[in-house]
């Protein structure tokens, strides 16, 4: 109802006025915030991103391995390349030398004395020296276009491993770009869940006390003395490792070389795989998907480096909750 005398539009103003005071009491993002995860849903996620960091870390060790062989192929080339550039230097002046001897020969005692000596030998002997002379010139002259063709192709061959050591840095920087997001995810959620390990990277670990026997057991020991020490992706000891990196590293140690990844440890071992119901201590244990691998301990229990946040540690292969693909007997 209108006050007689008064604007319609200045009774309207307080309840705009209200409106917006209203608006801006409301709490920020209203209805729309998002609950705060419970424990369970956090386990969740986590064992997802668990699950997806063994693919993206198999792919850093990956990219990381195919580098170093890259770069190893590049310092190789390049050294030979050093060579050859100093053995085509030293032919050079070689030859440098033997023209102006040649020169000097010609203008002292060439054919002009050879032709005036009076005695016969003097002058077969002059002329054998001229023919080894020549047979020297030519065989140097080849040694050098050997010598320099050799030079180009190691600096072709150098220049194209250099580009190829290129192409896997950006493609390790690819990887441990994807690598470092998912451990800020799973460190995350671990912190809010109390569970972040930080482990001691200068521990001891504890003493292997099973039953098994020669490099298994050398393999053991060394991987029990890295108990309690931090997982790392991408860790090869000795403060940190990462699943293939602890089984790499336990196993050198009883005389037995490895490759890096799981994928290469694997193939490796295509020809040893041995059934999952005839495991000995020392067998490699590897999970579906290859993503990762620990060592059988004896008694159902594993020794591994499991994931970001845990530690190097023995778990029963009843609780480890992922399915294995097979195992391997180095």
């Amino acid at each position: 109802m209108a006050v007689a005398g008064m604007p319609v539009r200045l009774i309207r103003m307080p309840l705009a006025a209200g409106l917006a005071l209203a608006l801006l009491t409301l709490p920020m993002g209203g209805a729309s915030a998002e609950p705060k995860p419970t424990v369970a849903q956090a386990k969740a996620k986590l064992e997802k991103l668990n699950d997806q960091a063994d693919a993206v870390v198999e792919k850093y060790n990956q990219a990381a391995e195919k580098w170093k062989k890259a770069k190893k192929k590049y310092e190789t080339l390049n050294g030979e390349l050093t060579r050859q550039g100093e053995k085509v230097a030293g032919l050079r002046k070689e030859l440098v030398t033997m023209a102006v001897s040649t020169y000097q020969v010609g203008m002292v005692s060439g054919w002009e004395g050879l032709v005036n000596q009076a005695d016969p030998d003097d002058l077969l002997n002059g002329m054998a020296a001229v023919d080894q002379l020549s047979a020297s010139r030519a065989e140097s002259l080849n040694a050098f276009d050997e010598a320099t063709k050799s030079l180009r192709d190691s600096r072709d061959g150098a220049k194209k491993a250099l580009a190829e050591a290129d192409e896997t840095r950006d493609e390790l920087s690819g990887e441990k770009a994807k690598a470092d997001k998912m451990v800020k995810a799973q460190t995350k959620i671990l912190r809010e869940l109390n569970a972040f390990q930080v482990g001691n990277p200068n521990g001891s670990g504890v003493q292997y006390t099973g039953s098994a026997s020669g490099n298994a057991r050398a393999a053991l020991a060394f991987a029990f003395a890295q108990i309690g020490k931090p997982y790392r992706y991408g860790g090869t000891g000795p403060s940190g490792w990462d699943c293939s990196g602890l089984i790499q590293a336990s196993w050198n140690s009883g005389g037995v070389n490895l490759p890096r990844t799981t994928w290469e440890q694997w193939s490796w071992g295509a020809s040893r795989k041995v059934s999952l119901n005839d495991l000995q201590p020392g067998d490699l244990l590897f999970s579906e998907g290859l993503g990762h691998v620990g060592m059988y301990a004896g008694n159902g229990q594993m020794v591994h480096a499991p994931q970001t946040g845990d530690v190097v540690k023995v778990v029963p292969l009843s609780s480890y909750g992922r399915n294995f693909v097979g195992a391997v007997r180095p």
